[in-house]
């Protein structure tokens, strides 16, 4: 999800009573919130970010460690910089520790609830995760959590903000269900047609409207798209196919450069597009999740007749 849900989440669950817990409990809440997002510093990297994004630091190994960093960081700050009265609240490290674990994993958690993917396993394996319940960027989770915590805040009580959580809760559940359900109906209306199940599939969300889906069917040497839509009730699969090439020579020289090996790990359904240029065929890599949006890398492979 986007590090605005990221913070709201935190900053919900502090409202709903957690921050009392112990000193600078809002702040950590929020912070681990996005904690995993370190690695965003990808984007300084000669490697293509993607490649980098959403693994090691939402792993395994990380969503045990990070909490433990913070809290000590917090437990720190707190010694290095302790409250004016003498009598005030300080930093109880049991108790900043669960918080931090609960910011860490409500990340891990919501990010896996879209397309784009987590790899929960690294460093032990780099497979990736998804949800495919919930767009990236979700309004309505936006609204319920920003009004719960503004309303707890202003009334001083916790019940809003536990209504929102609850609320927030029960939604993803019910896209998480939703997802489910659209992408057996997906397989049942393509193997109808097609006489087998697809390749790979996904039945994704899309922007706002949580009643309809975008699909992607990989059929083996080629794409096919379509939208699912709930009211009413359709499956739709669009008429154009695009064609994966993965077997074009030039494609075959192109996926041994490093960008191209790079954007690959992280892909899901990558196409090529293959085009003749001045001594040699210029090959783009795209996934078709995102197309030309995210991760497109071209190279140029020279053509073995020239001199």
């Amino acid at each position: 999800m986007d590090n605005l849900c990221h913070t709201l989440t935190g900053a919900a669950l502090g409202e709903a009573g957690l921050k009392h817990r112990t000193r600078f409990g809002n702040a950590a809440l929020m912070i681990a919130a996005n904690l995993p997002d370190i690695d965003a510093l990808a984007f300084l990297s000669e490697t293509p970010h993607v490649a980098l994004r959403r693994g090691w630091t939402h792993g395994i190994v990380a969503q045990l460690l990070l909490p433990v960093a913070l809290a000590g960081l917090m437990v720190l700050i707190d010694r290095w910089r302790p409250p004016a009265s003498a009598g005030a609240r300080r930093v109880r490290p049991a108790a900043m520790l669960a918080l931090c674990y609960a910011g860490v994993l409500s990340h891990v958690g919501l990010d896996w609830l879209n397309s784009y993917g987590v790899r929960l396993l690294m460093p032990f394996s780099t497979s990736w995760f998804y949800g495919d319940a919930v767009f990236i960027v979700d309004p309505w989770l936006w609204g319920a959590l920003l009004a719960g915590v503004v309303l707890a805040r202003r009334r001083g009580s916790t019940a809003p903000a536990r209504v929102a959580l609850a609320l927030a809760s029960a939604y993803i559940a019910v896209m998480v269900l939703s997802a489910a359900a659209a992408r057996e109906r997906v397989v049942q209306a393509w193997t109808a047609v097609h006489r087998r199940p697809p390749v790979a599939l996904m039945v994704g969300p899309v922007p706002v409207n949580p009643m309809r889906r975008a699909i992607i069917v990989d059929a083996g040497q080629y794409y096919q798209e379509g939208s699912f839509s709930w009211w009413p009730p359709r499956v739709e699969f669009d008429p154009e196919r695009t064609p994966k090439r993965v077997e074009h020579p030039a494609v075959l020289d192109a996926v041994k450069d490093p960008d191209f090996l790079a954007v690959l790990s992280w892909s899901r359904f990558p196409r090529f597009q293959v085009q003749p240029v001045q001594g040699g065929t210029s090959v783009t890599l795209t996934d078709m999740r995102f197309g030309t949006r995210l991760a497109a890398v071209t190279t140029v492979v020279p053509d073995q007749r020239a001199p």
